[in-house]
């Protein structure tokens, strides 16, 4: 059986202000690949529209908790994509994203501009996959 290590981090000063990784490296565990997050509600299904940091914070949470029901949390997830639907978003979805992982820890990560998302309204999505095991 090959022994489960810690998902290891490769950051750079650049890297930690936009809260992204250059790599992350994982060996053994189990991997999870969640789908596209995109809310337009919060967790208690109060709308969203128009509220581009509660959207993207309610998709944090949404990934939170499908993590938890597969046994896994967000410090596991080791890539993500995430479409915005106005570049300006950019800068301050590295804002949030640092309220949901810690300094140094976070997912290498692609930020993609698009003009629109599947639902209306819709200004982020975020996909990811985690790699759980080995703490």
């Amino acid at each position: 059986m090959t022994p489960v290590k810690a998902n290891e981090f490769l950051t750079t000063p650049a890297t930690d202000k936009r809260a992204y990784s250059l790599s992350v490296s994982a060996q053994g565990g189990k991997t999870i690949y969640l789908a596209g997050q995109l809310n337009i509600a919060d967790l208690d299904n109060k709308p969203l529209p128009g509220d581009f940091d509660g959207q993207a914070r309610a998709a944090f949470k949404r990934i939170q908790k499908t993590l938890e029901e597969s046994g896994g949390s967000l410090k596991d997830i080791v890539s993500m994509t995430v479409f915005i639907t106005d570049v300006r978003y950019g800068e301050h979805f590295a804002d949030i994203r640092r309220e949901f992982f810690a300094p140094g820890k976070y997912p290498a990560s692609a930020l993609i501009a698009i003009r629109n998302l599947g639902i209306p309204g819709a200004l982020i999505e975020i996909q990811a996959t985690a790699v759980v095991g080995g703490k």
